[in-house]
């Protein structure tokens, strides 16, 4: 059995996977918006020691931010903005384990550039969209509105 049989066809269902690759791009910038005001409103809370470790802090509040919102609603706010959503190989919203190795592996990407760009390209070249994360997990982001 396919591992994709429970998701759209590209092939005949394209609308599902229409400008996927650039709402993902809007949606990343987004939610680096949303992840640095997360972040700047949580530094007085460290009495601006918070400053030193900036960095390290919006790792975190982005790490924890998109597993919570992927697990919730299986989209990131930035994603909801967007109208698209990701989904597993059988057609199911993420779960937070899902959630969880989605971010991971996202994470993973994102620290070794050459996999970023791999990903990337994986993005704008396949048929589903997917990026390298994507297609270790089997999932796929998807128009939302397509879907209704």
């Amino acid at each position: 059995m396919h591992p994709y049989t429970a998701l759209p066809d590209p092939d005949y269902q394209a609308e599902f996977y229409q400008d996927v690759p650039t709402k993902r791009l809007i949606a990343w910038i987004a939610d680096t918006i949303v992840i640095v005001l997360i972040s700047l409103l949580i530094v007085p809370f460290t009495a601006f020691t918070g400053l030193f470790f900036f960095p390290f802090l919006m790792l975190v509040v982005g790490f924890a931010y998109r597993v919570i919102t992927l697990a919730n609603q299986s989209a990131t706010w930035g994603m909801r903005l967007t109208a698209i959503e990701l989904r597993t190989s059988d057609g199911q919203p993420f779960n937070l384990q899902m959630a969880f190795l989605h971010t991971l592996g996202y994470s993973i990407s994102i620290a070794i550039i050459p996999i970023q760009v791999v990903s990337i390209v994986l993005m704008l070249t396949t048929s589903r969209a997917q990026g390298l994360t994507d297609h270790f997990l089997g999932t796929v982001a998807l128009n939302r509105h397509a879907r209704s």
